[in-house]
């Protein structure tokens, strides 16, 4: 299984492509060509060990390990800790329920927005709970173009998840893209309270502070 986990800039790109327009100067200006991104796809093991029925205390245990290291870790060590949390929430506890997230994943790794999101679907339908369903499905709707779907199923991922990183960053994308970046600097400033080895994210955060003053928020 692995992930897809959008950079800043390819879900800019892939925001543009979709809505028809070119990012804003401003925004395209302030988005390095070679900025350093998170891994995407993060491949899984392939011999990750399942989960253990009713382990999600433990599970949950094991996520806010991860998130403390993550919050530590500098770049170029933080990698796997995030595919090591991606592993932990991508377990749905229903085999079902995984095989669909897969199937949604590996349909985006395809360019197949439009099945990927059936599959993601399908997944909520099963387990109306399950955030990283919500996430996957946000991915593909802003790659098709449906913004308004996107933003609800991210919202919907930070309920059932707040620590969701990856969404927040998503959401940033989209207030900015919105004209709502005083909104859009308090997400990536979350998102890199969490991950401060994200260097994209880190960058990001200093040119916003910079338009708004040179005030953090």
């Amino acid at each position: 299984m692995t992930f897809r986990i959008p950079s800043i800039k390819s879900a800019v790109t892939a925001l543009a492509a979709a809505t028809g327009f070119s990012a804003p100067l401003a925004a395209q200006d302030m988005l390095p060509e070679a900025a350093p991104t998170l891994p995407a796809p993060v491949p899984l093991p392939e011999d990750a060990p399942e989960a253990a029925p009713g382990d999600a205390a433990g599970a949950e245990a094991r996520v806010d390990e991860l998130l403390a290291q993550l919050a530590e870790a500098p770049e170029g060590l933080d990698a796997r800790i995030v595919q090591r949390i991606f592993l932990e929430w991508s377990r749905s506890g229903s085999p079902t329920v995984d095989l669909l997230l897969s199937r949604g994943q590996d349909a985006m790794e395809a360019g197949d927005p439009v099945r990927a999101a059936e599959h993601f679907t399908a997944a909520i339908d099963y387990a109306p709970d399950f955030a990283e369903a919500y996430y996957g499905r946000a991915t593909a709707y802003y790659t098709s173009g449906l913004i308004g779907p996107a933003i609800d199923d991210l919202r919907q991922t930070l309920v059932l998840n707040p620590r969701h990183f990856l969404a927040m960053q998503g959401f940033a994308v989209l207030l900015q893209e919105l004209g709502r970046e005083e909104d859009a600097l308090e997400l990536f400033s979350r998102v890199h309270e969490m991950h401060p080895a994200n260097a994209e994210v880190t960058y990001m955060v200093e040119q916003l502070e910079q338009r708004f003053g040179g005030q953090p928020l």
